[in-house]
């Protein structure tokens, strides 16, 4: 016997030529207790990681500890017009990276015929806060696929569709800044807040 378990009927690793040979890794013993998140980690009672990163005014990462912004609270669950008044004011703001947050927090919690429209207008904000960090080809592909999102959205239409605002100007605004965006995050972000103020 040469101390390794008996092999099952149709195993491929018990051929004769495999017999010869040792593991190429040695075996090792398991543990059958699970797995136990790092303590670092912050998590809620199911195990999800939350949003317990600092973060700075732009979405970017901090290390533990360091103090960045206020952020959005991991169970924030908006109405549609509290998700529009709190992004809005963030636009207002030049805090896109907290209005997706937001729009985020309606996609999440909202019913899931208005899951691509609130997906879309966080893509949207998070291809602004591309613009503002300076990386123009990660901004266009948000700003276009946002902008997809919101149009596919928009031609199911229905009795019971959600239309805070004008659609097609927050598509067609996402458009032209996917296309071109404007060197002056400022400039982007005023034209989609006022975009979303429409009705």
């Amino acid at each position: 016997m040469n101390g390794r378990p008996a092999p099952r009927d149709g195993d491929p690793a018990e051929s004769p030529a495999s017999q010869d040979r040792e593991p190429a890794v040695p075996p090792t013993s398991w543990d059958p207790e699970p797995a136990v998140p790092p303590a670092s980690r912050d998590r809620d009672p199911a195990g999800r990681p939350r949003n317990a990163r600092p973060r700075d005014a732009l979405g970017r990462p901090l290390p533990m500890g360091a103090a960045g912004v206020e952020r959005v609270p991991d169970d924030y669950a908006p109405s549609v017009d509290q998700a529009m008044a709190d992004a809005v004011r963030y636009l207002a703001e030049e805090r896109p990276f907290h209005a997706h947050e937001v729009l985020e927090g309606r996609w999440k919690t909202g019913p899931a015929e208005e899951r691509e429209l609130w997906q879309g207008l966080a893509q949207i904000c998070v291809g602004l806060t591309h613009v503002q960090r300076g990386n123009a080809k990660g901004a266009a592909t948000l700003l276009a696929r946002g902008a997809a999102g919101v149009a596919r959205y928009g031609s199911r239409g229905g009795p019971g569709a959600v239309r805070p605002f004008d659609l097609d100007a927050v598509v067609r605004v996402a458009r032209e800044l996917a296309t071109d965006p404007s060197p002056d995050p400022t400039t982007g972000i005023a034209r989609v807040r006022d975009a979303l103020g429409t009705a």
